[in-house]
């Protein structure tokens, strides 16, 4: 079969497309053949190694993992002995482990309890855009952030892949949603359903004299202190990207019990089924912005690092 594999650390020129062995599924695994995947700010950082301390997980000189890739979509095409929740042909969606990655592939093996049944409104690429940025936009949201029904909930960087899902899952819990966001992206954010929009490159959101019950910062481009200034007394920021280093130390060192860091999201089948539950209502609905083949994963990974992508960056595999 073929895969995506890189044997060296750096940009999206060390990856290449390679034949390696089909593998085999184990007794409690399925095999899957990969009908689409999706690209994560996870693949570009595993990818270039950083930030360094990522290397303690998968190798500090080269990776121990030569293969990238969380969220997949595809078919069952064969099960291990011990599997009693699918059989082959059952159609699937879930994400794999982060430090196993491997979904830009044409076949994938991994423990049953990894899928869930894939909703049989959603193509296969719709469906591989959701797990990782839905997982971390659900637990920022209820397990970080302890979001609740009528609360005014801002969400930082509203257009990207986490961002989308944030704001649905936001509406979901019955809040107030603001979104933040670039001018090209205020129509999109709307229209997934925020109350209200602010235009980072004309207003400062922590600034303007607005406050929020919770924030969820899906970027972490701001100051513990800036977030601070946007929160109601009582308010929570839950933060889960950043931009640099220095300031990932700040929130950690100075951002105390109103601003904290999320937990990485956790992949698990009770959560999974959540999410498929709102893909089935329409209550979340994945935003797609490139389409790429396998051999242009490089391409994808690269556009992905701009910043720019509205939505998610799908990797079609086949059919």
């Amino acid at each position: 079969m073929k895969a995506i594999v890189y044997t060296e650390y750096g940009s999206p020129d060390v990856l290449h497309i390679k034949d390696v062995e089909r593998p085999t599924p184990k007794d409690n695994e399925v095999l899957v053949k990969v009908h689409a995947a999706s690209a994560n700010p996870a693949d570009w950082h595993t990818m270039r190694g950083e930030p360094f301390l990522a290397r303690l997980v998968n190798g500090l000189l080269k990776p121990k993992n030569p293969r990238l890739g969380a969220d997949i979509a595809g078919r069952v095409e064969e099960v291990g002995k011990n599997v009693t929740q699918f059989q082959a042909g059952d159609d699937v969606f879930g994400e794999l482990h982060l430090n196993d990655l491997g979904s830009f592939a044409e076949y994938i093996c991994a423990n049953e309890d990894t899928f869930a049944l894939k909703p049989a409104k959603l193509t296969f690429e719709q469906a591989a855009a959701v797990p990782l940025a839905a997982f971390t936009a659900l637990q920022g949201l209820r397990d970080k952030g302890q979001i609740q029904s009528g609360q005014k909930v801002l969400i930082n960087g509203a257009s990207g892949g986490v961002g989308t899902f944030a704001v649905q899952i936001a509406k979901s819990f019955g809040t107030e949603v603001t979104g933040v966001c670039s001018t090209r992206n205020l129509d999109m954010v709307r229209s997934i359903g925020a109350d209200h929009v602010i235009d980072y490159t004309k207003e400062d959101f922590t600034n303007n004299g607005q406050r929020y019950d919770l924030i969820f910062d899906a970027v972490g481009n701001r100051s513990a202190s800036d977030l601070k200034r946007a929160l109601n007394p009582n308010g929570i920021c839950s933060v889960a990207g950043f931009t640099s280093l220095p300031r990932l130390f700040h929130t950690m060192l100075f951002g105390g019990k109103k601003v904290g860091l999320m937990e990485t999201a956790s992949a698990n089948k009770k959560d999974l089924l959540i999410i498929k539950e709102l893909l089935e209502s329409g209550k979340i609905v994945p935003v797609i912005d490139r389409h790429y083949p396998l051999i242009d994963v490089p391409e994808a990974i690269r556009y992905l690092e701009t910043g720019r992508a509205q939505g998610k960056v799908v990797i079609t595999i086949g059919i």
